[in-house]
């Protein structure tokens, strides 16, 4: 395939176009690789954000099947060829990338490859990620193939712009980062304000009314009267700042962005594999999703603080008559019973309050060595 000068700058233009509509970063790295793989017509297209410690922060790849991805195991790490475009900041285009001296193999279930161009993606001096393609598909004279002078000139004009995407990507996920901050600092001080005075008030009430529990009964009953209305006015107050709490996010990007993005940062975070599926859901009742997404937030703490589980599993599914939320792992599991005895509910109490206030049920299935599954079924609309 060859690139005429209008048919090369029309095809810039709409992967351009194309990474302009994204604001997170996720989804601007896959459409960078899937626009760099059209555009040169490639059989494999991969983009790298390095890590600080020899790794890769994230790593995307196009052309490559799940199955397949997941066959070939671990993230790789900065050494060979990438290492030489991180590092040396220098495109590389190879006729046979596994006759260049820097390469040094791929896992058994890597796909094979030949011809081979990469570049750095650059933001200033700062090298933020390694672009590269694979296997050209077109036919050459020799029975082989190859990416032209051309291709090269393309894709760095891509990579240009892919670093100024990637940046205000970064730059928006951040900036929504600190407005969250600063709202939920704003609510923390109302919320202390508020309620630190009815404690203050609540506690002054009880030392009168344990003064005058022996000389006067009758004041005693008025003061512990008043003693539970402050209760409940300071339970009121919390109440209604949980409800001023809800996610921003939840409201701009809705109950499934919204999980799969808190997830993939749990996922970073965490030594335990996190993951996240979600099957023909669409937009829920404010009510429900926030509802959802508390009880899967609580089910996900406590698999990755207490459960000591090495993978958990997330599951948002649609059923005939509802929704159904799914945290999986394969931690040490526990006797639901024996902790209710115990009086150690771990956030049980409130997730099954959660769901009964949408209408919704959570059923716990778990057992000692065995792991735990949290369901939450919630009402179709």
């Amino acid at each position: 395939m060859s690139h005429s000068p209008s048919s090369g700058l029309a095809a810039v233009s709409t992967a351009l176009l194309a990474m302009s509509r994204h604001l997170q970063v996720r989804d601007v790295l896959k459409t960078i690789v899937a626009s760099a793989r059209e555009l040169l017509d490639a059989e494999y297209a991969a983009l790298g954000v390095p890590d600080d410690h020899g790794g890769f922060a994230q790593f995307v790849v196009d052309g490559v099947s799940d199955a397949q991805w997941k066959a070939i195991g671990p993230l790789p790490r900065q050494h060979g060829i990438l290492a030489a475009m991180l590092h040396d900041a220098r495109t590389e285009r190879l006729a046979d990338v596994r006759e260049d001296p820097r390469f040094e193999g791929w896992p058994e279930a890597h796909p094979d490859m030949s011809d081979f161009l990469g570049l750095p993606i650059k933001d200033g001096d700062d090298t933020i990620g390694a672009l590269f393609l694979a296997n050209k598909r077109c036919p050459a004279p020799t029975g082989g193939c190859g990416f032209t002078e051309d291709d090269e000139e393309l894709l760095s004009i891509l990579a240009q712009h892919a670093a100024i995407a990637l940046t205000n990507a970064r730059l928006y996920e951040r900036s929504r980062e600190l407005t969250i901050a600063e709202e939920r600092s704003r609510l923390a001080h109302e919320l202390h304000d508020a309620v630190s005075q009815k404690l203050f008030s609540l506690r002054l009430t009880a030392q009168a009314a344990a003064a005058l529990v022996d000389r006067d009964p009758g004041r005693a009953k008025g003061e512990l009267q008043q003693v539970a209305a402050l209760a409940a006015e300071a339970a009121d107050e919390l109440r209604a700042a949980v409800v001023e709490l809800r996610p921003a996010a939840l409201d701009e990007d809705g109950l499934v962005h919204t999980l799969r993005t808190q997830i993939q940062v749990l996922d970073r975070a965490h030594s335990a594999t996190v993951t996240f599926d979600a099957r023909g859901i669409k937009a829920l009742p404010a009510s429900q999703e926030e509802a959802l997404l508390r009880v899967a937030q609580e089910a996900l703490h406590n698999a990755l603080r207490h459960s000591g589980a090495d993978r958990v599993d997330v599951v948002l599914s649609r059923r005939p008559q509802g929704v159904l939320l799914s945290v999986s792992d394969n931690g040490k599991g526990f006797e639901p019973s024996a902790v209710r005895r115990a009086g150690r509910h771990l956030g049980l109490v409130s997730m099954r309050d959660r769901a009964g206030g949408v209408g919704g049920r959570l059923r716990v299935r778990s057992a000692p060595g065995e792991g735990t599954t949290i369901d939450m079924e919630v009402p179709c609309g």
